[in-house]
Formats: C-alpha cells, sequence, structure tokens
C-alpha cells in the first residue's frame, strides 16, 4: 500500500473514523481537510443494500443541487417550430434540429446536459450511441424529454444545478454535491436534497435498511463517516 503524504496524514487527523457524523458535522471536516490548491468536489458516497443483478432493485434519478454544482452548465436543446424561441427566451446555450444532430453526428458536444422535446426524440434517438456514452441522451426519466411548453422550466432546472444518480455494481451510489468553496450551509443543503431523492427512488425489492453506510468526502482528501440511519430519515425538500 502507498504511503500517503504530510498533508492527508494531517487531514486525517482530524476525523475520528469510529464515529459517525451528522451532515453539518462531516461538512465542516470536509472542507477543514480540503486543502489541495485547486477548488476540491465533495462527493457524496452511499453505500446501499440493493442488488443491482436484479432488476428490481436498480436505483437511478436525478436530484437538483439548489446552490449547483460549482460550474456554468451548458445547455443544448432539440427542438422545432414554436419551441424555438421559447428556448431562446429560456436562455438554451445551443438550439436546433437537424442541424444541431448533424453536428453532434460528427463528433461536437460540447455541452453538460440536453434537453428535447417529445416530438423530436425520433431525430435524436439516432444519437443514442454518441451522447448514451457521454450520459448526455434525454430521457423522460431525468426530466429531459419534455412537451413544448415546459421547455422553460426544464432549462431553469438544468442552469439551477442538477445531478444524476446510479446504483454501480457494487451496490455503491456516488455522487458530487458541490465544491469545497461552498459554504457549509450550500453544501448541507445541496447533500440533504441528493439523499432526499435517492431514499425517495428506494427499490421495492429492496427490503430492510436501504441505506447501510455513508460518506462524504472532497477529491484529495479523507473520508468521513456519516450516520446512515440519521441520513435515511432526510427531507430535502423541507429545508
Amino acid at each position: 500500500m502507498g504511503k500517503h503524504g504530510k498533508r492527508y496524514n494531517s487531514a486525517t487527523s482530524l476525523i475520528d473514523r469510529e464515529s459517525e457524523y451528522t451532515i453539518e458535522e462531516a461538512v465542516v471536516k470536509v472542507k477543514a481537510t480540503a486543502t489541495s490548491k485547486f477548488d476540491e468536489s465533495i462527493e457524496l458516497h452511499l453505500r446501499t443494500s440493493a442488488d443491482p443483478r436484479h432488476a428490481d432493485q436498480q436505483v437511478r434519478g436525478v436530484a437538483p443541487l439548489p446552490n449547483g454544482n460549482g460550474k456554468t452548465v451548458k445547455i443544448a436543446v432539440f427542438v422545432q417550430g414554436e419551441g424555438v424561441s421559447i428556448a431562446q427566451s429560456a436562455g438554451a446555450d445551443y438550439i436546433g434540429d437537424d442541424e444541431l444532430i448533424k453536428k453532434i453526428e460528427g463528433g461536437w458536444a460540447d455541452f453538460d446536459v440536453s434537453i428535447a422535446t417529445a416530438d423530436m426524440m425520433g431525430k435524436v434517438s439516432k444519437l443514442g450511441k454518441v451522447l448514451g456514452r457521454k450520459g448526455l441522451m434525454p430521457n423522460p426519466k431525468t426530466g429531459t424529454v419534455v412537451a413544448t411548453e415546459d421547455i422553460d422550466r426544464a432549462v431553469n432546472d438544468a442552469r439551477k444545478g442538477r445531478v444524476e444518480f446510479k446504483l454501480d455494481k457494487t451496490s455503491i451510489i456516488h455522487v458530487v454535491v458541490g465544491k469545497a468553496s461552498f459554504d457549509a450551509g450550500q453544501l448541507v443543503e445541496n447533500i440533504s436534497s441528493v439523499v432526499d431523492h435517492i431514499v425517495r427512488a428506494r427499490p421495492s425489492g429492496v427490503k430492510g435498511e436501504f441505506i447501510l453506510s455513508a460518506f462524504l468526502t472532497s477529491t484529495m482528501g479523507p473520508s468521513t463517516p456519516l450516520n446512515a440511519a440519521a441520513i435515511s430519515e432526510i427531507k430535502g425538500n423541507d429545508l
């Protein structure tokens, strides 16, 4: 096992690995241990009892981040007709139909979120192999396939910040919930929103405890254990 440097070891000394912290306490610890020269991402890791081998135990969804994710979000909207002016008014960065699709087929994908109106999905579906690999394919489950009249809401929601969560093959969910430069209150709000949506997405096939353990960490720092039972009771929309 490789040795950690003095900075990491110093950060580790601030965390009691035998304790389980509240979100508020963990945020203070993680911010204190994020001492790199760059603005580290703050990540939430949840170990669940869901078994990804079973179809009725899949966990996937989207959670809004009330305070964003720390970066400017570029939004592409696949739309035609009257929806074009709606997307323009909403402030979408890239708007189009056939021409935009052709550009993406050529290898361009300089955006973070793509939204499509339902009547465009027949054309957009051909981009599945390109956008699917990048996690950029519009999907009704993530609120990115909408009716024309809902374009404004979808663009605004994407601009505010949102994060997709998905169970990996080891039954763990990994989610970026902000940056070390965020103040503690902003991180607590983001984490609470994400946990709330993950708990709501609990599969019907999961019995007993859903979240078995939880940790909060920064990109380069040590992980801080969270009280899994307490965060399972969070209702982010009550904040």
